[in-house]
C-alpha cells in the first residue's frame, strides 16, 4: 500500500513538472520578441560606437561576459568557470560559435530567448546563475549585436563539464517554477522624470552590468530580494559590498571622484581596492567604458535607495593595543605583518611601489570580520588595468588558521581603528 502511494505521488510530481514546463515553455516562446516596439532600438554602447561587431564587443565587455565564461588562463568564452553555490557547483558554458559544444547553431530568436526568458536552444531552462533576471531588460538590438561579435571570435571545441548540485536542484524542470515566481520579462524603460546620464547609468548597472545579482541579497529560493537592491550580499567567500547611496553602509559618502577612480582603475584612495569577483568586473568590463558611460553610472548609484544591509562602514577609531603587545612585545599579527607585509605595505599602511598596496582607512581593513581581507592574504589577489598589473601573492599554504586569524585582526585593528572579530574557525571556513 505505501508503495503504491509513494508511485502515486511521483507521478503527480512528474505531471506537476511536465505542465509547469510546458506551461513556462509556451509563455517563452510566445515572448520570443515581445514589446520590440517599446525597447530602445541601441540603448547599451555609445552612440559613436556605429560598427555592429564594435557594439557588440563593447556591450559584451559591458555585460562582463568574459568573467564568467573565460577560465582564467583559458580560452576566450569556452566555458567552464566553476561556480561554487550552497546547492552545488555549476560550470559555465561555451559561447563561442562552435556548433558542437557552444552556439553555433542557434538562430538570432535562440539567443534572444535565452537572455530574454532564461532557457537554451532546446526551450529547457537555464540555472539562474546565469544572470537572465537582469538580461532581460536588455533590448534585442544590443543582444543580437552581442551574438554578432561572439560569432565573430575563433570558435572552440569544449564539451560541458557537468554540474554537481543536490537534490532537487539537479532537476532542471524546476527551474520553470523558479521563473513563473522570481523572472519579470520587461524590457528597460527610461523614466522620464530623470536625466538622460541618469537613465544611461541604470541601464549599464541593471541590464547589462547587471549589479544587483552580486550586491543584492538573496531569499532562500536563491531569488533577489529586491526591496534590499545593492544592499550588500556574500558571494563564494566574498563580500559584495552595499553600493546604496547610504553614508554609513553604502558608497553615499564617496565623492564622484573616488566612484570614478574606483570603477576605471579598481582603487580609490582611503575607500577600497577590487580584489575578487570585483576585480574581475574592473579587469574585464568597467575599465573599457567610455568615461561618460562611468559618469552615467556614478549619477545612477548617487541615486539609488540608501540600505542599511550589509556590514556597516565604521568611522576610523584609534586603533587598540595589538594583541600581545601591552608588555612592549609585538603580537603573532605584528610579527607577521612586519615579516612579509611591511615591505609592500609599509608600516603607515600608504604603500611603497604603488597606491593599490595602500591600507589606511580601507573598507576591507575597516571591517571587523575581515571577510574580503582574509579572502586576499589566503588567495592572493591580482588585477591588470592597462599598463599596469597589481600583483600579491598567496599566503594560504605559507600560514596556519590561527596566523592568518592573528595577522588579518592586526590589520583590521592597526589600519582600520577596529577590533579585529575573526576566529580561528572562520578562516578554516573561508578556506
Amino acid at each position: 500500500m505505501k508503495i503504491g502511494r509513494l508511485i502515486g505521488v511521483l507521478v503527480i510530481l512528474v505531471l506537476l513538472g511536465v505542465l509547469g514546463f510546458g506551461a513556462y515553455a509556451l509563455i517563452t516562446v510566445r515572448n520570443g520578441g515581445e514589446d520590440q516596439a517599446l525597447q530602445p532600438a541601441s540603448a547599451g554602447a555609445p552612440a559613436s560606437i556605429t560598427d555592429t561587431l564594435a557594439r557588440g564587443e563593447y556591450l559584451a565587455r559591458a555585460a562582463d561576459c568574459a568573467a564568467c565564461h573565460t577560465v582564467p588562463g583559458g580560452q576566450p568564452y569556452a566555458g567552464g568557470v566553476a561556480f561554487k553555490l550552497p546547492m552545488g557547483t555549476l560550470y559555465s558554458s561555451n559561447i563561442t560559435a562552435d556548433k558542437e559544444t557552444g552556439i553555433g547553431s542557434w538562430s538570432d530568436d535562440d539567443f534572444v530567448r535565452a537572455l530574454h526568458a532564461g532557457v537554451n536552444k532546446q526551450g529547457r531552462p537555464l540555472y539562474p546563475a546565469f544572470p537572465y533576471t537582469s538580461y532581460t531588460a536588455l533590448s534585442r538590438e544590443d543582444i543580437l549585436a552581442i551574438k554578432a561579435y561572439l560569432f565573430s571570435l575563433p570558435t572552440v571545441h569544449a564539451p560541458a563539464r557537468s554540474n554537481d548540485l543536490s537534490f532537487p536542484y539537479n532537476h532542471r524542470w524546476a527551474i520553470s517554477f523558479w521563473n513563473a515566481l522570481f523572472l519579470k520579462k520587461q524590457r528597460f524603460v527610461q523614466d522620464q522624470g530623470k536625466s538622460a546620464a541618469w537613465n544611461r547609468g541604470a541601464y549599464l548597472a541593471t541590464a547589462l552590468g547587471h549589479c544587483s545579482e552580486c550586491h543584492t541579497p538573496r531569499n532562500r529560493a536563491f531569488a533577489l530580494k529586491t526591496d534590499e537592491n545593492l544592499g550588500g550580499a556574500e558571494l563564494q567567500g566574498w563580500m559584495a559590498y552595499n553600493i546604496t547611496s547610504d553614508k554609513d553602509h553604502g558608497i553615499g559618502a564617496w565623492s564622484d571622484q573616488e566612484l570614478t577612480d574606483y570603477l576605471t582603475k579598481g582603487h580609490a584612495a582611503g575607500r577600497g581596492t577590487a580584489s575578487g569577483p570585483m576585480g574581475e568586473v574592473i579587469e574585464n568590463s568597467l575599465q573599457y567604458l567610455t568615461s561618460e558611460d562611468i559618469s552615467a553610472l556614478v549619477a545612477y548609484l548617487r541615486e539609488v535607495k540608501p540600505q542599511q544591509g550589509g556590514a556597516a562602514v565604521p568611522a576610523m577609531a584609534a586603533a587598540a593595543a595589538p594583541s600581545g603587545s601591552a608588555n612592549g612585545t609585538p603580537g603573532l599579527g605584528e610579527q607577521l605583518f612586519v615579516g612579509a607585509c611591511a615591505g609592500c605595505h609599509l608600516d603607515n599602511g600608504q604603500g611603497r611601489q604603488t597606491d593599490y598596496a595602500s591600507l589606511a582607512g580601507l573598507r576591507s581593513v575597516r571591517d571587523p570580520h575581515a571577510t574580503n581581507l582574509t579572502q586576499v592574504i589566503l588567495h592572493g589577489s591580482q588585477l591588470r588595468v592597462g599598463a599596469q598589473h597589481v600583483f600579491m601573492p598567496s599566503f594560504g599554504r605559507a600560514y596556519s588558521d590561527a596566523e592568518i586569524a592573528a595577522l588579518s585582526n592586526y590589520v583590521v585593528n592597526h589600519f582600520g581603528g577596529q577590533q579585529g572579530a575573526l576566529s580561528v574557525d572562520d578562516v578554516a571556513k573561508r578556506r
